[in-house]
């Protein structure tokens, strides 16, 4: 784990209907509150819009660190990501506006990886913090393994259509005054 970084973002996981934090949510929670606890980074994103029932990820997660000491000005909620992919890239724009260059984030040790691939894939220098978890049995482990096989590649489509989509779209010319033209146009 580094020692310092400018910012912490743990990213989402279910929630159950009455607000509760699942046990993989809490764990997360937990690890990025005792890292900000510690003085590691002085400020925490919570990444996830997908809503479980009326509860939404990054909204229960800013809850839960609240509870655990972190002050509510310390976290930012990103409510837009559906998706790892998507919790990067919207992510990266909130660091970026708080000029956060280095970066930990926090998710499941079997999720960390992916996780980090995506964020440093939209420019975002960042370093794995993982959430211990259980020990998961064989089938769960051959589930999660091919899971992040086929997000992988997801998430490698949707970067390079949002390149094509940005390559695609003309960007506009330098824009000309009326008075650069009328006095042009008086020659």
């Amino acid at each position: 784990m580094l020692d310092r970084a400018d910012a912490i973002v743990v990213l989402g996981c279910r929630v159950l209907p009455s607000g509760r934090l699942t046990t993989a949510a809490a764990r997360r929670a937990a690890k990025a509150a005792e890292a900000y606890l510690a003085g590691v980074a002085p400020h925490i994103v919570t990444s996830g819009g997908r809503r479980w029932g009326a509860q939404i990820e990054a909204e229960a997660l800013r809850r839960a660190l609240v509870r655990a000491g972190v002050p509510e000005e310390a976290v930012t909620t990103e409510l837009w990501s559906l998706t790892t992919h998507e919790n990067a890239v919207f992510s990266a724009e909130i660091l970026r506006r708080r000029e956060a260059r280095r970066v930990l984030v926090v998710t499941c040790a079997w999720h960390v990886e992916r996780a980090i691939q995506n964020f440093r894939r939209v420019g975002v220098d960042a370093w794995p913090l993982p959430s211990e978890g259980v020990r998961a049995g064989a089938l769960r482990r051959v589930y999660r393994r091919g899971h992040e096989l086929v997000c992988t590649w997801l998430d490698r489509r949707a970067l390079r259509r949002a390149h094509a989509l940005v390559r695609a779209v003309p960007r506009p010319g330098p824009r000309v005054s009326g008075a650069i033209n009328a006095e042009e146009n008086a020659r």
